[in-house]
């Protein structure tokens, strides 16, 4: 497939320009003529540049800026259009022009930001997709906000608690790296000569080995960061690697916790917005789990309504599921039983909002003292292995 730029004009008489793929110029311009564009011209595109993914600041203000626009009941094409007007990014405001002249063209939302995944977080086109699809874009829109929100304090708070750490911790390391190159080789043969080798505490003799081994140390440091960062990025690329890495991301203490209510939160009001858009409970569970961003509630939440459409009971069929926990599936069958399924649905997304608030309080108590103490547990360590031998040495000569 060989990709094209296009110029062509509506059936309202816009001027529209983009790219599309298409096996020959002939196919690409049958292909834009199907979309009922008058086709000026037809190009075959230069390579570009390997698009990067647009910052996370930049993201929430465009999805602020989205769910202001919808709200306000200004067509999705038209608000596009407008806020590209107003990106002061040259590179960002193409990227909202060339959405807008797709949906102009009548490609669906969750397509024009799909073929542009690289740029926009995964599973952004989907969610989009449910606020139209229910009539409550406005509303997932700013419970994707209160999301990213959310997400954004608990980065804040895990570098916030981690900066001044790991600030010490590269200056401990820096200082310990000479330490153990320059002063402990020799520290070593003076305690051995003292001692002997074969006498020296075992932690002593550790010590001294990695003095003999800092560079093939720090190298395997290197590849080992190297290699987590790389299975981060190639993870990223699948749903099994991104339900992979969420599974390894859930078992840390309190930040699973806390990403675990979130998402929850998220999946509850959306279901409450598509109840009172008059959406079947399926189609609930599908799309709101998919609004989520959650790879692993998205598997659950299909599964979940692929039995209820088989006639199972809510309650039989979330047996199975882990990510989904047993509270809130017995939250939606009282709530279907008493005609209440909205209210305790907004109810447990401000119970689980609640609950990913205090794991944040918590995490922020914690994690500074926690790095504090453990970097001055290494620090103490290291001082405590070099003076175990004149320990001894002290303990034999007083006796």
């Amino acid at each position: 497939m060989a990709t094209f730029e296009y110029n062509a004009l509506t059936s309202a008489g816009r001027l529209m320009k983009g790219t599309i793929e298409a096996g020959t110029q002939q196919e690409a311009s049958q292909t834009l003529e199907q979309m009922q564009l008058s086709v000026n011209s037809i190009d075959a595109a230069r390579p570009q540049k390997l698009k990067t993914a647009i910052g996370r600041n930049e993201f929430l203000l465009f999805n602020q800026q989205l769910a202001a626009i919808t709200k306000a009941g200004i067509p999705l094409e038209r608000g596009l259009r407008e806020l590209a007007a107003d990106v002061s990014s040259k590179s960002m405001r193409r990227l909202i022009d060339d959405i807008a002249g797709e949906l102009e063209a009548g490609v669906s939302i969750d397509e024009a930001f799909e073929k542009r995944q690289k740029r926009f977080p995964p599973l952004y086109g989907r969610i989009l997709k449910a606020g139209v699809e229910t009539g409550r874009l406005s509303e997932m829109l700013a419970s994707l906000n209160r999301h990213l929100d959310l997400a954004n304090q608990t980065r804040r708070i895990i570098f916030e608690a981690m900066g001044y750490p790991a600030i010490v911790l590269a200056l401990v390391c820096i200082v310990m790296t000479g330490i153990f190159m320059f002063i402990i080789p020799q520290f070593g043969e003076i305690l051995g000569e003292m001692t002997g080798t074969a006498d020296l505490p075992g932690l002593t003799r550790l010590f001294l080995n990695m003095a003999e081994n800092v560079i093939p140390f720090w190298i395997t440091v290197g590849c080992f960061i190297a290699a987590i960062v790389f299975f981060l990025s190639m993870s990223s690329s699948s749903s099994t690697g991104r339900r992979l890495k969420e599974t390894v991301f859930m078992k840390i203490p309190v930040i699973g916790r806390v990403y675990h209510s979130s998402v929850l939160s998220r999946m509850a009001e959306a279901m409450a917005m598509m109840i009172s858009a008059g959406a079947d409970m399926p189609t609930c569970l599908r799309l709101a789990a998919g609004s989520t961003g959650s790879e692993k509630l998205m598997l659950e939440g299909d599964a979940l309504a692929g039995q209820i459409e088989q006639g199972a009971n809510i309650l039989e069929a979330g047996q199975f599921c882990r990510m989904i926990p047993r509270l809130f599936i017995y939250s939606i069958q009282l709530g279907t039983q008493r005609n209440e399924l909205q209210d305790n649905l907004y109810s447990l997304g401000q119970m689980y909002a609640e609950q990913a608030k205090c794991g944040q309080a918590r995490l922020q108590a914690i994690l500074l003292p926690t790095m504090i103490i453990a970097l001055g547990g290494v620090v103490a360590t290291c001082v405590i292995s070099m003076f175990l031998p004149m320990i001894k040495i002290v303990t034999v000569m007083s006796t």
